[in-house]
C-alpha cells in the first residue's frame, strides 16, 4: 500500500513501525544460513536465544527456537558453528527490531554428518549394543592376536612393534584392508568375520591412524558395528587418537586411545611381568619367614610353661588331690557309721528300756484270758476262770480261786 506523507503531514514512527510489522507477517517461514556467535541457553527456559551472523556482509539478526528443537542437534552445535534454519521473520514493533523464530536446526557440512551419527548412536544404544554388561575382557596372555589395519599403515607398524617389544613371542594374524573409502566397510566387516572364525585367535585388534570425521566414517556404520556387536571374540577398537570416537569404540568390548595404546593394553610387558613375579616371590618369602618366626616363638612360649617342662608334675598334682579325696571320703564315712551306731545303740537302749520284757524281768507277770486278752481289772476274770500268767521265764496255767 503506498503512503502519502510530506514534511507538513509525517507518519509517526510507531506506524511506520506497526506497517513494516503487519508486512513482515505476511512473509511465510525461510530457510537461512548463518555462522552462531551468541548462544543462550538459561537453565529452567523453555526458549534459546542466539545470534546468526553472515561474514560476507557482517550482518547479525537474533534468532529465537524453543528448547527441544535446539536439543535435536545439541550435541554438535556451539558457538561458531555454521547451521541452516527454516524460521518465521518477526518484527518487534515496539523497539523496530527484526528476529527470527525457527522451528528447525540443521548444521552445514561436517556437523550434518555429527547429528546423523548421534542420532544412529541412540538408535544403537537404544537396543543395547553399548551396554556394559556385554563388555568381554579379552584373555591376559593371548595365543594369537588379530589385527585388522591398513596395508603397510602406521597403525600396523605401531601395533606390532609395541607388542613384540613387550612380548617378544607374541603371534599375529594380519588382515589389511581398506580403512576409508566405499571398500572400507565391507573388507573390514569380512576380515572381522574371518578372524572370528578362527579358534586359535583370541581377541581381535580394528586399527587406524588419525584422521579427518569423514575419513573415519566407516568405523561408525551401521553394519559393522553390528558385525563387532554380534563376534564371539574380544574386539579392540583403536581408532585415530584420544578426541576421535567412532561407533566401534563405543561396541567394542575394549576402546583404545590410539594403536599404540591397544597393543598395551592386549599383551602384557614381560619386564613388568617379571618384576611382578619378583615381587610376589619376595612377598611370599616373607609372609612364610613371618609365619615360621611366629609359629617358632609361639612353640618357645609353649615350651616355656611348667607343664611342658614337668608334664609328670600335673599327674602327681591330680594323684595328691585323688588322695585327699579318698581321705577326706574315709573320713567322712567313718563319722556318719559312728554316729549312726551311737545313734542306735540310744536307740536300742531306749526300747529296751520300754519293752515289757524289761518289765517282766523286774519280776512282774501278765496275765491273759484264754482268748488272749490281758487282764487289767480283777472284775474282769470270775471264780473258778483259768488263766495264764506269762513271766520273764516263760508262762504256765493258774485258776481263780476268789
Amino acid at each position: 500500500m503506498a503512503l502519502h506523507t510530506s514534511a507538513e503531514a509525517p507518519l509517526p514512527i510507531g506506524e511506520v513501525s506497526r506497517l513494516i510489522g503487519g508486512w513482515i507477517d505476511r512473509l511465510g517461514a525461510i530457510w537461512v544460513e548463518g555462522q552462531i556467535t551468541q548462544l543462550s541457553r538459561r537453565p529452567g527456559q523453555g526458549v534459546v536465544f542466539m545470534t546468526l551472523r553472515d561474514p560476507s556482509y557482517d550482518i547479525s539478526v537474533s534468532v529465537t527456537c524453543y528448547r527441544q528443537v535446539f536439543d535435536a542437534v545439541a550435541d554438535v552445535v556451539s558457538e561458531g558453528a555454521r547451521v541452516i534454519a527454516h524460521a518465521k521473520p518477526e518484527w518487534y514493533a515496539p523497539r523496530g527490531q527484526l528476529s527470527l523464530r525457527a522451528v528447525e536446526l540443521r548444521p552445514v557440512g561436517v556437523g550434518e554428518l555429527l547429528v546423523q551419527l548421534e542420532r544412529l548412536k541412540r538408535t544403537l544404544g537404544a537396543e543395547g549394543l553399548f551396554d556394559a554388561d556385554r563388555k568381554r575382557r579379552p584373555p591376559f596372555l593371548p595365543h594369537r592376536v588379530g589385527l585388522v589395519c591398513g596395508r603397510a599403515s602406521a597403525a600396523e607398524r605401531d601395533v606390532l612393534q609395541q607388542a613384540r617389544h613387550r612380548w617378544p613371542a607374541v603371534r599375529f594374524e594380519v588382515r589389511n584392508v581398506a580403512v576409508q573409502g566405499v571398500h572400507a566397510v565391507p573388507q573390514v566387516i569380512a576380515a572381522v568375520q574371518e578372524l572370528d572364525a578362527l579358534d586359535e585367535v583370541d581377541v581381535i585388534i580394528v586399527a587406524r591412524g588419525g584422521g579427518s570425521v569423514e575419513d573415519l566414517l566407516p568405523f561408525s556404520d551401521e553394519r559393522l558395528v553390528r558385525a563387532v556387536a554380534s563376534c564371539r571374540t574380544p574386539v579392540v577398537s583403536a581408532i585415530g587418537h584420544e578426541p576421535d570416537s567412532p561407533l566401534l569404540d563405543l561396541v567394542a568390548d575394549v576402546r583404545a586411545s590410539t594403536p599404540t595404546d591397544a597393543a598395551k593394553r592386549i599383551v602384557p610387558d614381560v619386564v613388568e611381568e617379571l618384576e611382578r613375579v619378583r615381587a610376589a616371590r619376595d612377598r611370599g618369602l616373607r609372609a612364610i619367614r613371618s609365619l615360621l618366626e611366629r609359629e617358632e616363638r609361639g612353640l618357645a612360649h609353649a615350651l616355656a610353661r611348667p607343664v611342658m617342662e614337668h608334664p609328670q608334675r600335673m599327674v602327681e598334682q591330680r594323684e595328691a588331690e585323688v588322695d585327699a579325696l579318698v581321705a577326706r571320703s574315709r573320713r567322712v564315712l567313718g563319722h556318719l557309721l559312728d554316729r549312726a551306731d551311737s545313734e542306735l545303740a540310744h536307740t536300742r537302749a531306749r526300747v529296751v528300756a520300754l519293752s515289757p520284757a524289761a518289765t517282766l524281768e523286774r519280776g512282774y507277770a501278765v496275765l491273759q484270758r484264754t482268748g488272749g486278752a490281758v487282764v487289767r481289772d480283777p472284775r474282769e476274770v470270775a471264780g473258778g476262770e483259768e488263766l495264764r500268767a506269762r513271766v520273764a521265764g516263760g508262762e504256765f496255767a493258774v485258776r481263780v480261786t476268789e
